[in-house]
């Protein structure tokens, strides 16, 4: 259960929420331009654009669940489960393991056009990273300056749609999801427009009446239709701080709250952390469930010529600032 999001103002910003029952020690990790990528079938990449996002690291390989590269191309992965259907391998393809697809792509692509040409001879295949940590189902969000991207592993191929409104959530597939978001093109943020009887004066007795049918609970699809109406009708001033601000109040819009969504043996799923990137700047933010001031990396504070991957720890103990 998770939401990505791409979003405007005089730079471009792209994040998510990580919407888990768990985490697995994650760090802002920056991987500089000659780290090795080794690749499971395809060649090693030894030279490439940095690297910076959020990213479990095992056996010294950056597993990332959201970054952006140096170049201002963004790309997350998101919980797809029941419908993400992973080849086995094929000749004549290039084939990657989910885990490899984002620093697959991020390694080697400045743009989404740059993105859909690597994509289209492109096959993700079922490979577990390690026995410990098995194959997930995903399907994926890919941003730049200009436009969004949504990729799904489903059946014969990967399926690569435009994505106009910039969100993504999990099941069901993202058509759907689409044409799901046309049930609510009625809601509005201006007040309410009496169309239900005109012969009748309606009092107009709180504000937001124009978005009543927007959904309120925690599903994929609820989700989606909330952030597409949060982002699409976000004002925000220009400034660096303002713009943050406003977006991690997007995400904020589709947080999970610790006991609102329960699994078995009463395990409560939260929002682990949420995260922004400008795609100008280089910059990572992020705040955790426990923590709510925001904290950044830039990913030019370090030698990016370097070969060794930097990492530095979220804060995930609350931060309370006394006035008196």
């Amino acid at each position: 259960m998770c939401t990505a999001v791409a979003f405007a103002t005089k730079d471009h910003y792209f994040g998510r929420n990580l919407d888990l029952e768990y985490s697995y020690n994650e760090k802002i990790t920056i991987t500089p331009r000659r780290f090795p990528f080794m690749f499971r079938y395809e060649k090693s990449i030894f030279n490439h654009y940095a690297i910076i996002g959020m990213a479990h690291i095992s056996d010294n390989y950056p597993l990332y669940y959201d970054a952006i590269n140096e170049e201002g191309l963004a790309m997350a992965g998101l919980n797809f489960p029941a419908n993400a259907i992973y080849n086995n391998y094929k000749e004549n393809c290039s084939n990657i393991a989910p885990f490899e697809l984002i620093p697959w792509i991020l390694s080697q692509c400045k743009t989404i056009d740059e993105a859909k040409r690597l994509l289209e001879r492109s096959s993700l295949i079922k490979e577990n990273f390690s026995p410990t940590l098995q194959v997930t189902p995903l399907h994926f969000m890919i941003t730049d300056k200009d436009k969004s991207i949504t990729v799904e592993p489903i059946g014969d191929g990967l399926k690569v749609y435009d994505n106009p409104v910039g969100v993504l959530t999990n099941n069901p597939p993202f058509d759907y999801q689409m044409t799901y978001l046309s049930n609510f093109s009625g809601v509005s943020p201006y007040p309410a427009i009496n169309r239900i009887c005109d012969n009748v004066t309606l009092p107009d007795y709180s504000r937001g009446l124009g978005g009543i049918g927007l959904p309120g609970d925690l599903s994929s699809s609820s989700r989606f239709v909330r952030a597409v109406f949060t982002k699409t009708n976000s004002v925000s001033p220009e400034t660096e701080k303002d713009s943050v601000n406003q977006f991690f109040h997007i995400l904020s819009s589709v947080e999970q709250q610790r006991g609102a969504v329960r699994l078995e043996d009463n395990i409560n799923v939260i929002t682990v952390y949420s995260s922004c990137c400008n795609l100008e700047k280089g910059i990572y933010y992020v705040k955790t469930y426990n923590n709510h001031r925001i904290s950044a990396v830039d990913i030019h504070n370090v030698n990016l010529e370097d070969s060794e991957l930097s990492t530095f720890s979220p804060i995930y103990e609350e931060d309370v600032l006394f006035l008196n």
